[in-house]
C-alpha cells in the first residue's frame, strides 16, 4: 500500500486509510513504536512499554559488546 507523508500543522506525518486501521486493529490516538531496518526502511509496532524496555537493553547489550558481536557475525 503506498501512502504519502503529508503536512500536519508544523509537522509532518503519515495519513492511513481506515481500512488499514481496521485490518490492523489501530484506533486513533494510539501510540506506536518505530524501529529502523537496516536498508532505510522502517517498522512500525503497538507501543507496548514493556517491549520498549527490552529494546534499550539490547541497545545497551549491543553497544557494550560491539567487538564480540563483530567477531561473532564472520
Amino acid at each position: 500500500m503506498k501512502i504519502e507523508i503529508k503536512k500536519i500543522g508544523n509537522s509532518d506525518g503519515l495519513l492511513l486509510p481506515r481500512e488499514l486501521m481496521q485490518r490492523l486493529d489501530l484506533k486513533r490516538g494510539q501510540e506506536l513504536h518505530i524501529i529502523e531496518l537496516a536498508g532505510g526502511g522502517f517498522q512500525a509496532m503497538p507501543y507496548d512499554p514493556d517491549f520498549e524496555r527490552t529494546m534499550e537493553i539490547a541497545d545497551d547489550i549491543m553497544d557494550r559488546y560491539r567487538d564480540t558481536l563483530a567477531v561473532l557475525a564472520k
